[in-house]
């Protein structure tokens, strides 16, 4: 499990509008959240093969042509 420590920047009414992180914490998160992404374009994809294999690197290639997409 990934530890955070953010700091708030909160508005006149104690709202909080922005977080601060450690830059290491922040590309942490950011590599996280990619591998998340990752996966679940692979699920995705996964699904849309009616149970047949695909090869890796075709997998790796639709992932790749989805994610593009965005």
């Amino acid at each position: 499990m990934i530890s955070v420590h953010p700091q708030f920047i909160k508005d006149n009414k104690g709202k909080k509008i922005f977080v601060i992180l450690p830059a290491q914490e922040f590309e942490t998160l950011l590599e996280n959240l990619e591998e998340l992404e990752d996966i679940r374009l692979y699920d995705q994809v996964r699904g849309e093969d009616d149970g047949q294999q695909i090869p890796m690197d075709e997998a790796f290639r639709m992932i790749e042509e989805k994610r593009n997409r965005k």
